[in-house]
């Protein structure tokens, strides 16, 4: 796997008035100290920029490709493909608002097939965590450690509008989503996602090993 260099960072400070993401708080300092070293690092708080590179396994069954045809009409993109040793580059870097962008390009950009998903990580009304789409699609989401691996949950979904939040049913979404990270070894780790929805089970599953170039 090749590793690539972390982007340039043209986001300005987070104001005073934004809370910061603090995953370490979330999980709480015994669950935090049980996760490896590399894995602290890689969410510690207001880290700088990084990049990492992989491939991943893509697997959609069909009621999730509809779920992905419906996503994209709206403007958040999920990843219809099923697809192995698919190269895929991962960018992480601070929203400036106290925030966590995860930029992610499947395939080679330009390429056919090739998607791009964007998503922010950050602290909603109340504190509680959440990850928003560009387009709006968005979820509540637990985080708590499991065996080793960092591991978040979907709790709720809603569409982000003009700073509404509008519930969306849980039988009208792809499912429960479960993203877990875990270490593969020195400077290489693995993500998996996984979405299951009440009706239909398992609607879509990913998962690669990417390689961590600050352990290089």
């Amino acid at each position: 796997m090749t590793t690539l260099h972390a982007p340039h960072s043209h986001i300005h400070p987070a104001s005073a008035s934004a809370q910061a993401l603090d995953i370490s708080a979330l999980v709480g300092p015994e669950a935090w100290q049980a996760l490896s070293p590399a894995i602290r690092r890689r969410f510690a708080s207001q880290h700088a920029p990084v990049a990492y590179a992989g491939h991943m396994e893509l697997r959609t069954s069909r009621v999730g490709r509809l779920f992905a045809w419906a996503a994209q009409l709206l403007g958040s993109p999920l990843a219809d493909s099923r697809a192995e040793l698919v190269p895929t580059q991962v960018q992480v870097a601070s929203d400036g608002r106290g925030g966590v962008v995860w930029s992610r390009q499947l395939g080679e950009c330009g390429s056919a097939g090739s998607q791009s998903v964007r998503s922010t990580k950050r602290l909603g009304p109340g504190g509680q965590l959440e990850e928003c789409t560009e387009g709006g699609l968005s979820m509540t989401l637990q985080v708590c450690v499991e065996q080793g691996a960092l591991v978040f949950y979907s709790r709720r979904y809603f569409w982000l509008l003009g700073g509404r939040r509008l519930p969306v049913p849980a039988l009208l979404t792809p499912g429960v989503c479960r993203v877990e990270h875990r270490d593969e070894g020195p400077g290489r780790f693995r993500f998996t996602l996984e979405m299951t929805h009440p009706l239909w089970g398992r609607t879509f599953y990913q998962t690669g090993v990417f390689a961590d170039p600050l352990e290089s």
